[in-house]
């Protein structure tokens, strides 16, 4: 009988696999639009349930049945913009141009930085007598994680793009949204596509075989079996990078492509018992088709579909949520 064979396992388009420098990663890539919208939300990972939802997407095996499927419940209390920075374009890439902060920072904004008394009408007049060379506007907005079923209080703070083609108006837009909050409703709509961008879950050091998949030696290689049978070449003597040897494994940035928006609502959906390990869900919450990388309480990222799937979907209709 011949060997049974079988490609690798893992992508070396993730390395080197090292940890994230942040337990919340940050949004660099974004999709185009045509006219001024914020191109980003966050949430927190509460947990999981399943629904019964009716599959109306026309050519699937299940059209016309009640199907279940499995959900992620997003925590998502509503964003505060805290600022606006504008970026322009130089030899080595954006550049900060300006920023402006508003003046009634949240009292726990303290444990970020220290809050003073910002020029905030004095940096936005400069900003926009220097709009031509404007490239890119980005929101400066901070979490509310008192309103959500995290115990902590220190906020996140991050920047959101604003999605447009004509600076002046993403700069108009950007003026209009200063000190004021921007909710699940505002970013998506029930149906869309969303890509999640999170740290996912650290599992500290693990072996070759559980790291890279490879394949567990019987007694005879060395008188070992969790190990890589080879390190590499006699010349050069060295060991290479691409060899799966042990280390660290989890709390990685990854991106998942292309998940649905099954509902947007303020209702209460935490189950009788709570969230395992998380709570209650206060505020609203975005329901997302299938799993999400992280652990719960994990600060997750969203922006709309960078790759969107050709096939277009309708709106859901789901029958229950089953708690």
């Amino acid at each position: 009988m011949p060997e049974i064979k079988k490609p690798r396992e893992g992508s070396k388009g993730y390395w080197p696999k090292k940890r994230s420098k942040r337990i919340y990663p940050s949004l660099t890539t974004y999709p185009e639009a045509d006219k001024p919208k914020v191109m980003g939300f966050a949430g927190y990972k509460s947990g999981m349930l399943h629904a019964i939802v009716f599959d109306n997407r026309k050519g699937s095996l299940t059209f016309g049945h009640e199907v279940s499927t499995p959900v992620t419940v997003m925590d998502c209390p509503p964003l505060k913009v805290i600022g606006a920075r504008a970026y322009e374009n130089s030899v080595d890439g954006l550049r900060i141009l300006s920023e402006a902060m508003v003046k009634d920072l949240p009292k726990d904004m303290s444990r970020k930085f220290k809050i003073g008394n910002f020029k905030t009408e004095e940096k936005l007049a400069e900003m926009e007598k220097n709009a031509e060379k404007i490239s890119k506007i980005r929101l400066i907005v901070a979490t509310q994680p008192r309103l959500s079923g995290v115990r902590k209080i220190t906020p996140e703070v991050f920047e959101l793009e604003v999605g447009g083609k004509d600076s002046k108006e993403n700069f108009d837009y950007a003026k209009t949204l200063m000190n004021k909050e921007i909710t699940a409703k505002d970013f998506t709509r029930e149906g869309d596509l969303v890509d999640v961008v999170a740290v996912t879950k650290g599992k500290g050091t693990q072996g070759p075989v559980k790291r890279f998949g490879v394949k567990i030696q019987n007694r005879h290689a060395k008188k070992k079996l969790r190990h890589v049978g080879s390190l590499g070449q006699e010349r050069p003597g060295k060991v290479r990078h691409t060899v799966p040897m042990a280390g660290q494994m989890g709390f990685w940035r990854r991106t998942e492509l292309n998940k649905r928006v099954l509902k947007i609502g303020d209702d209460d959906i935490t189950p009788k018992s709570g969230f395992t390990r998380y709570g209650l869900v206060k505020n609203s919450y975005i329901l997302l088709e299938g799993s999400v990388p992280g652990s719960k309480k994990r600060l997750v990222m969203l922006r709309p579909a960078i790759r969107p799937t050709k096939v277009k979907f309708n709106l859901p209709e789901i029958r229950e949520i089953v708690r």
